[in-house]
C-alpha cells in the first residue's frame, strides 16, 4: 500500500496538542508521527493526543513506533491518548498493550478531558 500518510497538528495553550492523522500509519506514517510527535515534546508539550478518525490501517512498524512514542512520554512524565479508532484498530492496540499506557477514547472531547484531568 502507497498511500501516503497527512498529519494536521492543534496545540492549545494548556500543554496539549492534538494529531489529527489521515491515511495508512506504517513505518513511513509512523516515522512522521514520531517526528511530528517528538518537536511537539520539544516545545514542551507533555500531553499528545493521536486523533485517528482519518486511518483505517496500522501495520505492525507502526504500532511500535507508536510505543516508541509512549514511552517518551512516559519518560517526561507527560500524557499521551488516542480518539476515533475503528474498531479493528481499536482491539489491536489492546492486544500490543499500547492501551496500558496510553488512553482511548471514542471522541475527542472525552479524551481532551482524561489528558487534562
Amino acid at each position: 500500500m502507497t498511500e501516503s500518510l497527512k498529519l494536521t497538528v492543534d496545540t492549545h495553550d494548556d500543554g496539549l496538542a492534538i494529531i489529527y492523522t489521515e491515511g495508512y500509519i506504517n513505518n513511513q506514517g509512523g516515522e512522521e508521527i514520531a517526528r511530528v510527535a517528538y518537536e511537539l515534546i520539544g516545545q514542551g508539550r507533555t500531553k499528545l493526543l493521536l486523533n485517528l478518525a482519518g486511518t483505517k490501517i496500522v501495520n505492525s512498524i507502526g504500532i511500535s513506533i507508536l510505543i516508541e512514542i509512549i514511552e517518551k512520554m512516559l519518560e517526561i512524565d507527560g500524557k499521551m491518548a488516542f480518539c476515533r479508532l475503528t474498531p479493528t484498530i481499536e482491539k489491536t492496540f489492546h492486544i500490543m498493550g499500547l492501551a496500558q499506557y496510553a488512553g482511548i477514547y471514542n471522541d475527542e472531547e472525552t479524551a481532551i478531558k482524561e489528558l487534562n484531568g
